[in-house]
């Protein structure tokens, strides 16, 4: 059994490098992509503080679908650069948005999401895979170190993936 471990005293930093060792501790040997992703988005959602929605968005060759995630139901598909899943989709950068009401095109899933990060996820091989999506009720809830740890958790999943 797999227990999900948070620390509350350990740096932003020192968080994100013990949750990489656990996802890839709780990915290893699991072939599954969809067992994987609902495991991972679970165990970010609720190792990190703030997050009212913590999922994929997975590409199908036309838009991004909603896949395994944590929080409430959410929008099922995005057009490619539409929304900051879309514009990280379409740009293959990672979008950290401060203030979701001024990013341009913004869609509202749930109107409580006032900060997002989208990390785009893509194959050793160069296809795009989707989007890692995470949303926080906190405005300014995301900073270039959860860029960096978002990104390394990103890349210990497309470890799994790309195996």
């Amino acid at each position: 059994m797999f227990e999900v471990k948070a620390s509350h005293h350990a740096s932003k930093r020192e968080q994100y490098a013990d949750l990489v060792d656990q996802a890839r501790g709780m990915l290893a040997g699991e072939p599954n992509f969809i067992a994987n992703a609902a495991n991972f988005a679970a165990l970010v959602f609720h190792s990190l503080p703030d997050f009212n929605w913590a999922g994929f968005y997975l590409y199908d060759g036309h838009e991004l679908v909603v896949g395994p995630f944590q929080g409430k139901p959410a929008c099922v598909r995005i057009a490619l650069g539409r929304g900051v899943c879309g514009t990280a989709a379409r740009t293959r950068q990672t979008q950290l948005v401060r203030d979701v009401n001024a990013f341009d095109g913004h869609i509202a899933c749930d109107a409580a999401s006032q900060s997002e990060i989208v990390v785009p996820l893509v194959k050793t091989d160069g296809t795009l895979l989707g989007v890692w999506d995470v949303d926080s009720p906190s405005i300014a809830r995301f900073d270039e170190e959860d860029r960096a740890g978002m990104e390394a958790l990103c890349a210990a999943f497309m470890e799994i993936v790309n195996a």
